[in-house]
């Protein structure tokens, strides 16, 4: 049958296989093989369509893999990569070295000003670097940064939330020990009267929050959100002591002058 005037209609009774190999002399022969098989029909390759055979990356397979690489982070600690490799609790730690995210947050800064892109791209180069400062700000503060972790696992917590948790705990469980203690700071930075004496608490409050980042850190790596919740909650109290600290140096008011 002279192959060179058959149509793929004319052989539709024939399959035919066209296989090349070497053979020991090194000169490459052809070997036909007409076998009588169901009619052969003729497939159109699809655009992309490549075949495993060949080695061949698909073009869909390089499509969804570049997919996922520009799939946005997903939390605050993706933004910062090199500063913080281990991601959040509990792979990461909940303790963040300041200086070296900082220089990471300056970094993507410069990238993502918007003054270097134009057009939709500084729209959003606006949006990212307004969630990178977002990131920064909630990560760098030992709070924020409780109350995120937190939320990332369904906890919501407000500012003014107390030792005993949500509003419908209606008091039980109250830690009366430390509201004890936090009424008599307070009661010490009202009745002080030189700045050594408010010096003096301030770095007893600083010792109060290491403890109570260290012990939110060792609560978020055993997944004890509850326990990390409450944690979160005392330093809270911690924090606010300082704030009254600092706005008592603010104040003034001569009695610092009187009695350093």
């Amino acid at each position: 049958m002279n192959m060179s005037k058959a149509s793929p209609r004319s052989a539709s009774s024939f399959y035919v296989a066209f296989q090349r190999y070497f053979a020991s002399s090194g000169q490459c022969q052809i070997q036909i093989q007409t076998i009588a098989r169901q009619p052969w029909r003729y497939t159109r390759p699809r655009r992309h369509q490549v075949f495993a055979s060949n080695g061949i990356r698909s073009a869909t397979t390089s499509a969804v893999s570049n997919q996922k690489e520009s799939i946005r982070p997903q939390t605050h600690y993706d933004l910062f990569p090199s500063s913080l490799p281990s991601g959040a609790p509990p792979n990461g730690s909940f303790h963040i070295n300041p200086a070296v995210l900082r220089k990471e947050f300056l970094q993507l800064q410069a990238k993502a000003h918007p003054d270097r892109h134009q057009g939709i791209d500084k729209a959003k180069a606006e949006a990212a670097s307004a969630r990178i400062n977002d990131a920064y700000r909630t990560l760098l503060n030992p709070l924020a940064r409780a109350r995120y972790l937190l939320g990332l696992r369904g906890v919501e917590m407000g500012e003014d939330e107390s030792i005993a948790g949500s509003p419908s705990d209606s008091g039980q469980g109250m830690d009366a020990g430390l509201l004890m203690e936090v009424m008599e700071v307070r009661e010490e930075i009202e009745a002080a009267e030189s700045k050594a004496e408010i010096e003096e608490m301030k770095a007893r409050n600083e010792e109060r929050k290491r403890a109570s980042e260290n012990r939110l850190d060792d609560f978020f790596r055993a997944g004890d959100i509850e326990a990390a919740r409450r944690e979160t909650v005392k330093l809270g109290y911690w924090v606010n002591v300082g704030t009254a600290l600092e706005n008592w140096e603010k104040a003034g008011d001569g009695r610092v002058s009187e009695h350093d």
